[in-house]
């Protein structure tokens, strides 16, 4: 049966899983199946079930055969995590006029990638984009290496980085000359380890109301692995100022970059940043900026993107780097 969901259309993840065909792709998932109200399920505050479930999804949809975390680290729930992706293509799509662009020929630069990697290899798998992945944490580079190095295909489609400034995003890794079409984030959320550690606590408490977690009826997978899985990392979870300085750093870092990329863009959590958010990238002078809104079931999320390229600038760019040869002038 459909369950409908304000996932992006091209999503996969619009119906309820298939665990019987989950499970045939990945049988280790079968040890966490439940039955809530006649349905099969995880329970989505186990992270072991969570960590199973997407190495079952990665592997049945995105040709991902090895997939794994260190312990503590964040678990990304894939339909949103995808839904971030679709979106970013439909973007390229929508604002290419000049011909029917080469999407092989998308180069993405995903900040703070994480230990997952998961931007990249759902990127690559669904779009054919090469990515450029970096960190500052050298054992989620490490592991995001590892996830690399052991996918076929992955490795002269992916490049994992890691960022030696832990107050930079672009400046060490695009290097003079190298341009990409997008950049991503998922910013740290918290403003100290205390906010996250008691933000873990309000969450957990959630939990102990709801002795057994079952799928998101309208959004099966998606809010409550975001909600119940309670690992991350120093770098994962919060930084001085939060999401909001964050992003306006970065905001005030692509300046420098305003030649090499076309769109910048960055998950924001908390819809009471957009106002400060906008007057930034207005003080930054950029040509355009726009909210993407994104739905999954009864949760809202968006990013924003922001370009320093005028329309006639982005046409020339798509015609230079994007479209097939054969259509070039």
């Amino acid at each position: 049966m459909t369950i409908k969901t304000n996932l992006h259309p091209l999503n996969l993840h619009n119906k309820r899983y298939d665990f019987p065909a989950l499970i045939e792709a990945h049988p280790d998932l079968k040890q966490y199946l439940v039955i809530t109200h006649n349905q099969h399920t995880i329970d989505f505050g186990d992270a072991n079930a969570v960590k199973s479930l997407n190495c079952a999804l990665l592997k049945k949809y995105y040709r991902i055969d090895y997939w794994d975390i260190p312990k503590n680290f964040l678990c990304p729930p894939i339909p949103g995590r995808v839904d971030y992706i679709h979106y970013l293509a439909q973007l390229l799509e929508e604002n290419c006029i000049a011909g029917k662009m080469s999407a092989a020929k998308v180069q993405v630069l995903d900040i703070g990638t994480g230990a997952s990697c998961i931007y990249p290899i759902l990127g690559q798998r669904v779009y054919n984009w090469r990515f450029v992945a970096s960190d500052i944490d050298a054992v989620s580079v490490a592991s995001s290496k590892q996830i690399i190095s052991a996918n076929k295909g992955l490795s002269s489609k992916i490049k994992v980085l890691l960022q030696p400034d832990s107050n930079a995003f672009f400046t060490n890794i695009i290097q003079p000359g190298q341009h990409f079409e997008l950049t991503i984030c998922n910013p740290p959320f918290h403003r100290s380890l205390q906010e996250a550690l008691a933000g873990n606590a309000r969450k957990r408490e959630n939990l102990q109301k709801k002795p057994r977690q079952k799928a998101h009826p309208e959004n099966p997978g998606k809010s409550d692995v975001a909600t119940l899985n309670f690992g991350g990392q120093k770098a994962e979870l919060y930084c001085r100022g939060g999401e909001l300085n964050f992003i306006k750093n970065m905001i005030t870092e692509s300046k420098n970059f305003r030649e090499q990329v076309l769109f910048f863009s960055t998950l924001v959590s908390k819809k009471e940043h957009l106002s400060e958010i906008k007057l930034a990238l207005k003080k930054a002078k950029v040509e355009e900026f726009q909210v993407i809104k994104m739905s999954q079931g009864q949760k809202i999320s968006r990013f924003i993107t922001w370009s320093f390229l005028n329309k006639s600038r982005q046409q020339t760019w798509y015609k230079q780097r994007l479209l097939p040869e054969a259509l070039q002038e």
